[in-house]
């Protein structure tokens, strides 16, 4: 070896720092996976499924949104034990956290403690906070929380917007109980709450695509109960045979819906139309979070006793393949 070649090798080599690895670009779109035992996010790129970003997280994180723009994702970080009191705010472009927002001594608004379902909607991110009894609004471009609203059941546990933003509906796991919480336009005045009884359990909540029923999936009883958005009561309630049930999820046409089962590793598809199975598929041990991607045209599903996320065609209604995010994968969002 030349002198002059042993010189630009050890140049080359002091240039890049140790252990300092070349980035791989976050991709448009994007799927971003929650692995809560690690207390990570991780960035996959959905054409390849390939693992392209990690970024450390606060305790335990459950659940996670993206803002619209794509730049952001926030983490609700539940602790071990319903304990934890930060969000993750994370710069997805960058893969680094930039905010790590506490949720303790917020004056008027209280201590927000063990936040878990997460959704953004008008340039804002509302989360519930179990140990509170409470949602809450986290505004990213003064980095705050700014609202909070008491809903006053045990486990709020699960939210979902109805599409004109007017009404949250939450799932109160430990009350079986299921609150509408209507707001002024600016989701900023307080709220005339509806709360109704619903089955045992209830986690798993969405609401059709056309705002006229939400679902719930009832975990201590197999059952899902189907709330009527304009009379805000429950009109059906239909077994689906689960054994803990954990999330729901509409297609974007509302023609299905899909069912996690945590007791038995199953992903339960129902025809929304007729009330009745479409397919069952067993995808491993502790099926928990889904993302439906869309177009409607497929699902990842966190099978997270398996370490694994699955992904079902939606047309065939099959597994297409797996594969590993890191250690008990469950909360997921969308990158467009």
């Amino acid at each position: 070896m030349s002198r002059t070649f042993r010189f630009f090798v050890t140049l080359l080599a002091l240039s890049v720092p140790f252990g300092v690895h070349a980035q791989t670009k976050t991709p448009r779109p994007a799927l971003v996976v929650l692995n809560k035992d690690a207390s990570e996010l991780v960035i996959v790129d959905p054409g390849t499924l390939k693992i392209v970003g990690r970024v450390a997280t606060g305790p335990i994180p459950h659940e996670v949104a993206v803002s619209a723009d794509g730049k952001i994702a926030v983490t609700t970080n539940y602790g071990a034990h319903q304990d934890g009191t930060t969000l993750s705010v994370i710069d997805l472009d960058a893969q680094k956290e930039i905010h790590r927002v506490d949720l303790t001594n917020l004056g008027p608004e209280g201590d927000l403690i063990g936040p878990h379902g997460i959704e953004f909607f008008g340039g804002k991110f509302w989360f519930t906070a179990e140990g509170s009894k409470k949602i809450a609004r986290y505004d990213p471009a003064f980095n705050y929380v700014n609202v909070t609203h008491l809903i006053g059941q045990n486990r709020t546990h699960m939210l979902v917007f109805a599409p004109d933003g007017r009404t949250i509906y939450t799932s109160n796991v430990n009350s079986d109980t299921v609150t509408a919480a209507d707001f002024a336009p600016s989701l900023e005045a307080n709220a005339k709450t509806f709360t109704l009884p619903v089955g045992k359990g209830p986690e798993g909540i969405d609401i059709s695509p056309d705002g006229r029923e939400v679902w719930v999936a009832n975990s201590g009883d197999g059952t899902v109960s189907i709330i009527d958005t304009g009379t805000k009561k429950v009109k059906q309630t239909i077994n689906v045979g689960t054994k803990h049930s954990n999330r729901v999820k509409f297609t974007p046409d509302g023609k299905l819906a899909l069912i996690s089962d945590l007791g038995s590793g199953d992903l339960v598809v129902m025809d929304v139309a007729a009330r009745k199975e479409a397919k069952r598929l067993h995808l491993g041990s502790s099926t928990e979070g889904i993302l439906i991607v869309p177009d409607g045209s497929k699902a990842f599903v966190a099978v997270s006793g398996d370490n694994k996320v699955a992904v079902v065609d939606l047309k065939t209604l099959a597994v297409v393949t797996t594969f590993e995010t890191g250690k008990d994968p469950d909360g997921m969002a969308w990158r467009d």
